[in-house]
């Protein structure tokens, strides 16, 4: 599946796919693998879940949630990158719990299972906001009643009041859709599509935010 749009920096070149694990632990400077072990922890997955993870890149963020589910648990990786089927695949090989479709995530999907829990990090951001509403509705249409929705993303912040320093990389670093995406009000839209409850998690000086959603 080729690049749908051209502002997006989420739909990865192939080079970037493919070592995109030590991309982020260059660019965290070694911090990311800690910060995402704890919003998986603060995810409190239970043993019998089943977790849909949208944009599922290499499975990195997924082995740690396989590791709090039983056999009875279920997790479906999600994703439109070759590369990153590839790594996905290989990680979770002798795992007969987890599985990988190649999907766009704001495209209608193409089955009836419904989950427990749905998790995307650091995606959502870079669509356009149409889309990131088509992702939404597909999420909504396949939770269980009271399910729980996990957005790990950006925070809303004002880009003039973060510092210089931190500033200057955001705005060569990302796509305009980023720009959009902290100025939005998150819970207002997700109550729009039937979620009622939340909970946060704030990281990197408030910057970025897990975001917990109920049905």
């Amino acid at each position: 599946m080729g690049k749908l749009y051209k502002d997006s920096r989420v739909e990865l070149t192939r080079f970037t796919a493919a070592h995109y694990d030590s991309i982020m632990n260059l660019m965290s400077l070694g911090y990311y693998a800690h910060f995402i072990k704890k919003a998986v922890s603060l995810m409190h997955i239970q043993p019998e879940d089943k977790i849909l993870d949208l944009g599922c890149g290499t499975g990195r963020n997924a082995h740690l949630m396989v590791s709090y589910l039983s056999e009875k648990g279920r997790l479906l990786g999600m994703d439109i990158s070759y590369e990153m089927e590839k790594q996905f695949r290989s990680r979770f090989k002798e795992f007969t719990n987890v599985s990988f479709l190649k999907q766009r995530i704001d495209q209608p999907f193409e089955f009836t299972e419904t989950f427990d829990k749905a998790f995307i990090s650091f995606v959502i951001h870079g669509l356009p906001h149409e889309a990131r509403e088509e992702t939404i509705q597909n999420i909504t249409d396949h939770l269980k009643p009271g399910g729980k929705f996990f957005i790990l993303d950006y925070n809303e912040f004002t880009l003039r009041d973060m510092p210089l320093y931190m500033r200057v990389p955001f705005k060569i670093m990302e796509c305009p859709h980023a720009f959009d995406f902290i100025k939005r009000d998150w819970k207002e839209i997700l109550k729009d599509f039937g979620f009622q409850t939340f909970q946060e998690h704030l990281f990197f000086w408030n910057y970025a935010r897990l975001l917990e959603a109920s049905l």
